[in-house]
């Protein structure tokens, strides 16, 4: 029972601290040399849209005002079986290359996405998020560079709200710095889905179903022998939802697309260039639940010596404190209360993942039903009643 608590304390406590720490020092005592340059070349953006809606709208004035030359830039968007205006808004769109397609899933409205563009730097974004004016420059600079394949933006919240999604902020940057310190000493594992480019030659074609084309892409940049970089001067702007039950769902459904990357790229595991981090960086999170319950357990079991029971009742503490704001609103506005509950969410969320996942294998578009923000914010019950209906959906 000993080894059992010591074991599961130092994975958990590797996977969020001890990782974040090594790549620090590994950034600190051996960062890697990178060329950055005013190069422009020709670049595509690519988007996928399922019922985009007054969303598009404002995304299509966004990228219009891209600090660009316009005669390098090419738009290219995939209406992905919308069954609101997104058809009819794209049909008016000026300069873009339109397509319509059935229901087939955002990675295979990117590969199509991707067969009818044509540039040299291909940037993927998504329909929500607000891409800053010279944030398209900032990527490709760093492709003045020739070990580089692929240029993380950085995605930024324009409201640290109070309440419960503000512990989900305090996680990302926690993942902010982690990725700082991955590209400073080699690459990242991962891209900002919101906004990333990679050279036209590296891009795999994205199996039917992929959940994270974010990681998988950079995944297949690094096994090439190319460098992954984040560059957080290209910035790409979000609301920060106050509804822990949108920010959950999207938890969900990242985790889920961790668990199919084992499936989908399998030799990650076994590539030297990739493993390492990949392990370290998204595979222990999956894992860490389960010894987070099984460190409980372990303390309480061993809790007649005086030193476990000390740390069995701290555990305690910890997750009350997580709960506390759902029984009292006013720790809202607690950051440890709801940096505490965003933890215990996301931790949840990766069960929950596992669960989801199995059930929707064979049909992962499925992972995406139920995005949208809910008009009111939910609590640690509504979201467990959610989560139950999410696996059996």
């Amino acid at each position: 029972m000993n080894f059992l608590f010591w074991a599961s304390t130092i994975i958990v406590a590797y996977a969020f601290i001890g990782y974040a720490i090594l790549m620090w020092l590994l950034a600190w005592l051996s960062p890697k040399q990178l060329i950055r340059g005013p190069i422009r070349p020709s670049v595509s953006i690519v988007m996928a849209v399922h019922n985009g809606g007054d969303a598009l709208l404002a995304k299509l004035e966004n990228l219009s005002t891209l600090d660009y030359p316009k005669e390098s830039l090419e738009l290219v968007v995939v209406s992905d079986g919308s069954t609101d205006n997104t058809a009819e808004l794209l049909s008016l769109a000026t300069g873009v290359n339109s397509i319509l397609c059935p229901r087939v899933g955002k990675a295979e409205a990117l590969n199509r996405a991707l067969a009818a563009s044509s540039n040299e730097i291909v940037v993927f974004t998504d329909v929500r998020q607000r891409i800053e004016p010279g944030a398209i420059a900032e990527l490709v600079s760093n492709f003045a560079d020739e070990s580089v394949g692929c240029v993380s933006g950085e995605l930024m919240f324009s409201s640290d709200a109070e309440g419960k999604a503000s512990g989900i902020s305090a996680y990302w940057r926690l993942e902010k710095l982690i990725r700082r310190c991955e590209s400073a000493s080699g690459s990242v594992i991962g891209a900002t889905g919101a906004l990333y480019a990679t050279r036209r030659s590296l891009i795999p074609r994205l199996p039917m179903g992929t959940l994270l084309d974010d990681v998988f892409v950079p995944l297949h940049v690094i096994r090439q022998g190319k460098r992954v970089i984040f560059e957080p001067k290209a910035r790409v702007w979000d609301e920060l939802s106050q509804y822990a039950g949108s920010e959950f769902r999207r938890k969900v459904r990242t985790l889920a697309g961790n668990i199919q990357l084992l499936e989908l790229a399998p030799w990650a595991i076994c590539n030297k260039a990739v493993r390492f981090r990949y392990a370290s960086h998204k595979l222990t999170r999956l894992f860490a639940p389960w010894f987070l319950i099984t460190m409980f357990f372990s303390a309480w079991a061993l809790a007649g010596s005086k030193f476990y029971l000390m740390l069995a009742i701290l555990q305690s503490l910890l997750y009350g404190i997580a709960v506390a704001p759902t029984l009292l609103p006013k720790l809202r506005r607690w950051s440890l209360a709801t940096a505490g509950q965003a933890f215990c969410l996301m931790n949840v969320a990766a069960v929950v993942a596992v669960f989801g996942y199995m059930k929707h294998r064979r049909d992962p578009v499925r992972m995406w039903v139920g995005s949208a923000i809910k008009p009111a914010a939910m609590d640690i019950r509504e979201i467990s009643q959610a989560a139950s209906r999410s696996a059996e959906r």
